[in-house]
């Protein structure tokens, strides 16, 4: 039996099945995601009996770190090693990235939801890998663990004190964005399978207002998404302004076009502190023009609360390049003015490709990046 990624009624019928109380597998659950413990002998809030058993019996398959890149910025990029869970053979062995972005007073950690993607998106090296395989809930949630333990054994990183922490040792604010590798839409079971551990109060205690999901626009996907009782915020990869421009730069649009995609972001309900976030990667020459940001505007115009993140676009092994800062603060002016918040988010992490769209498992020996040890 894998216990990594199973909800706290998965752990009580487990329990029951091997002939203890129900309630041990509230103490499992606890102890695994609110005092993330991924070792059986160190829950101790459990018998010494029933730990003999769990190690005899049961799993806690967790990634394994195979590289710790330290950007200049105190940004941590993980590549983790994702062996077959025990319980699923069939499954390949793969490797995944989380980054981990410390600062005052808050912490962010971005993962990944699938090893490679098969999105496609051409401006981004993830799409370089395709898709290796699906994520498990599992290993979904290990990776907000796996930095925590970190930070919590540290006290410190990137000159940020990570002790300064409410009582169940996360940040004063902690925020998890599903922006890594993979479409967290296309892994929709296991990604929300993780997500109810993440935004249950007895499993890591996150606040839906501080987890964001990012789809490139996968329309069922949101549909299904806006009917979940438990949810993240929601961000769409826009990049484009038209179908022509956005289907060449992103070729799911082909199969769920700019229309069908706002149409269903018109339906999506919105709590009363949230808004809808697009996100819009600014390739130079490509994107960036003023006549794209008037069209943006026109696009968002049906959705009633909208904001859009303005991302540079972080050089990598692809024929694009920057647009400029002048053409990028041009753009912004023009959606502010128009009545659409819009904002620029540098990403962190660039001189160790652990930023925006850079997630391509570099791991080369020979490589200048410093390795933690």
């Amino acid at each position: 039996m894998e216990l990594l990624g199973k909800s706290i009624a998965e752990l009580r019928a487990y329990c029951q099945a091997i002939g203890q109380p129900a309630y041990r597998g509230g103490q499992i659950y606890h102890a695994l995601y609110a005092e993330r413990k991924l070792e059986v002998t160190e829950m101790t809030n459990l018998p010494a009996s029933l730990r003999a058993t769990l190690k005899e019996q049961a799993s806690i398959t967790a990634p394994t770190v195979r590289q710790r890149y330290r950007s200049a910025d105190g940004s941590l990029r993980y590549l983790f090693g994702l062996p077959a869970p025990e319980d699923q053979k069939r499954m390949k062995a793969a490797a995944v990235e989380t980054v981990f972005m410390p600062s005052e007073g808050r912490q962010t950690i971005c993962i990944s939801t699938q090893a490679g993607c098969a999105v496609d998106c051409q401006f981004c090296l993830t799409a370089q890998l395709g898709l290796i395989r699906n994520l498990t809930a599992g290993e979904i949630v290990a990776q907000v663990l796996i930095p925590l333990i970190e930070m919590d054994r540290r006290g410190t990183s990137g000159g940020t004190d990570m002790r300064a922490a409410d009582t169940s040792g996360l940040a004063a604010r902690t925020n998890v964005v599903l922006m890594g590798q993979g479409e967290p839409l296309l892994n929709f079971d296991n990604v929300f399978a993780a997500l109810r551990i993440l935004l249950d109060k007895e499993g890591l205690g996150l606040s839906p207002k501080n987890v964001t999901l990012s789809t490139s626009g996968i329309v069922p996907g949101i549909a299904r998404m806006a009917k979940e009782e438990v949810r993240p915020k929601l961000a769409i990869s826009l990049n484009a302004s038209n179908d022509e421009q956005r289907g060449a730069v992103m070729p799911i649009n082909r199969k769920y076009p700019l229309q069908e995609l706002i149409a269903e972001c018109r339906k999506y309900p919105l709590r009363n502190w949230e808004h809808l976030t697009f996100e819009y990667v600014m390739l130079g020459g490509v994107n960036d023009a003023p006549d794209d940001a008037r069209r943006v505007v026109r696009l968002l115009a049906p959705i009633k609360r909208v904001k859009v993140n303005l991302i540079p676009w972080n050089p990598g092994e692809l024929p694009y390049k920057e647009s400029s800062e002048e053409r990028i603060e041009e753009f912004r002016r023009i959606l502010t003015g128009r009545g659409v918040p819009a904002f620029v988010r540098y990403s962190r992490g660039r001189d160790v490709m652990a930023a925006c769209g850079q997630l391509a498992l570099k791991e080369v020996s020979s490589s200048p990046l410093k390795v933690i040890a």
